[in-house]
């Protein structure tokens, strides 16, 4: 029985834009989904409930307003929840999920059947994100429509897997969608993801690095002037391990001693104020050595559909060299 989901064949491109802390906003989204990708925000770029409750506002409206006009279909957009205690909005901001219909939920930090229920109740999907097998069953357990195999080299909180691995080993007994995250940054990366068996590439760091997104300016120079080598994996931000720009960690101050660290620092006596701290220290992943430009959404995606294709054309051809 097919258990992917429809909208996967409809994409002009299979792929998803990540949603990003501080960085994704209705401007990212909408221009995502008009072409062709799915585009996704965290609730909680929103300060408040109510603010949540206009920007899902602000996108059903907008893509309503560009299907009317175009006659085209939209890709659908996602929403991303911290399902765990320490987020007190988590039943009000689902409650807005419902009563929008958000299309896709993405669950993170905890698979509580609970939530997918509630999702499931107006037919919108689940998918989410895992860093290895244990994770992944759980969340199976829970009833999730997807996982996003977040492997090593990932922005933000990246697991340490290899992608082929992870993806092989989670497909021996889920059966679902496939999300795979981790160093793409190029449509010859998202033709890797699926041929590895992923359905859906996940791209955070690219998409930070586009116009509609809500990075600085210095944010997106660091990227581009950014090498693999250049990217920590340090637990001492956040107390979970994630990838960071280490030009960032170096302005502000953090020593390799701080960074090495399995806990979360006390940033009120490093930095001014921890708040400061996510201003000026920058999340992205290893494929920050691929991304040399900032550009529209629109531009980017024609130019990650134009390399996608021409992956796809030249495996094509690997088959005549390799015929049996």
């Amino acid at each position: 029985m097919n258990q992917k989901p429809a909208f996967i064949k409809e994409l002009s491109l299979p792929a998803i834009a990540a949603p990003m802390f501080l960085i994704s906003g209705p401007k990212l989204v909408v221009e995502c989904c008009k072409n062709g990708i799915v585009g996704t925000f965290p609730a909680l770029n929103q300060r408040t409930s109510e603010g949540f409750e206009d920007w899902l506002v602000e996108i059903k409206s907008e893509l309503q307003k560009f299907e009317e006009e175009t006659g085209k279909k939209a890709a659908p957009f996602g929403v991303n929840l911290i399902v765990h205690p320490t987020n007190p909005r988590l039943e009000a901001d689902i409650k807005l999920c419902v009563k929008h219909q958000v299309p896709i939920i993405i669950t993170s930090l905890g698979a509580v059947s609970m939530v997918v229920d509630a999702i499931h109740s107006y037919g919108g999907l689940v998918f989410h994100d895992i860093i290895k097998k244990r994770h992944a069953e759980k969340a199976q357990e829970a009833g999730v429509d997807g996982l996003i195999l977040v492997a090593a080299g990932a922005g933000g909180h990246a697991g340490t897997i290899n992608p082929m691995t992870l993806v092989a080993e989670i497909k021996k007994f889920f059966h679902k969608t496939i999300i795979l995250s981790g160093c793409i940054s190029t449509g010859r990366d998202i033709a890797s993801a699926l041929q590895m068996g992923a359905d859906l590439a996940y791209m955070g760091t690219r998409f930070i690095n586009t116009d509609e997104a809500k990075a600085p300016d210095e944010y997106k120079k660091m990227i581009i002037d950014a090498g693999a080598n250049d990217v920590v994996y340090t637990a001492a931000i956040s107390g979970v391990h994630a990838n960071f720009l280490g030009a960032s960690l170096k302005a502000a101050g953090l020593t390799e001693e701080d960074l090495k660290k399995d806990r979360k620092i006390d940033f009120g006596k490093e930095l001014d104020t921890e708040a400061k701290a996510w201003k000026t220290i920058w999340s992205a992943g290893q494929g920050s050595a691929l991304i040399d430009d900032s550009l529209p959404i629109a531009e980017l995606v024609d130019h990650l559909k134009s390399e996608f294709k021409a992956a796809i054309e030249e495996q094509i051809k690997v088959l005549e060299t390799y015929p049996k």
